[in-house]
């Protein structure tokens, strides 16, 4: 599985009806399983984002299409970053030579 962090904010349309965001976050959680993805972890946050999201997918195609999915609800932007373990950064950096 490869693993991408999500930096969201919340829309206009999002914060109208903030007090539903534990509801949101767990119809995300289900919502993911379509696309063979998992949301594992899930914070609210103080700062220039809302939330950060750490989520695991098998592929891109299956990672973009979960966070278009998201986006399309209209309750928040999402920046979707790939990171990388301990491991996946040793075998990058073996390929330097």
């Amino acid at each position: 599985m490869l693993t991408y962090i999500a930096l969201s904010n919340f829309t206009d349309q999002g914060m109208r009806s903030v007090k539903d965001t534990l509801k949101r976050a767990d119809a995300v959680k289900q919502a993911a399983q379509k696309f063979d993805a998992r949301m594992t972890q899930l914070y609210w946050t103080q700062g220039k984002y809302d939330l950060v999201a750490f989520i695991e997918a098998p592929d891109e195609l299956s990672a973009t299409a979960f966070a278009l999915a998201i986006g399309m609800a209209g309750n928040v932007r999402t920046q979707t970053m790939r990171a990388f373990t301990q491991e996946e950064m040793g075998e990058i950096l073996g390929k330097l030579g």
